[in-house]
């Protein structure tokens, strides 16, 4: 796995992303992991090429998919005390 540091990979971004198309790239900061920058192609492997929800509502046949919510409480106005 490639490494970069938190600041190559802010200075140089298209060298990360091109890193990334060989393989996942560990981001470091202070040394530490903090972060894997994946191509697409491996976000969709390891996700399953299951769909965000985001791109669920997105799509045209979305009106069809079933969205319970949960009922929102709104609280009551506090009264204020001006004296």
């Amino acid at each position: 796995m490639k490494t970069m540091t938190s600041r190559e990979a802010n200075q140089d971004f298209s060298r990360a992303k091109r890193a990334a198309k060989e393989g996942a790239v560990l981001i470091t900061e202070r040394g530490k992991p903090s972060a894997v920058l994946l191509s697409y192609d491996d976000y969709r492997r390891l996700t399953g090429g299951r769909r965000s929800l985001l791109e669920l509502l997105a799509m045209p046949e979305s009106a069809d998919i079933p969205l319970e919510l949960p009922e929102r409480r709104i609280e009551p106005l506090r009264e204020i005390d001006w004296s």
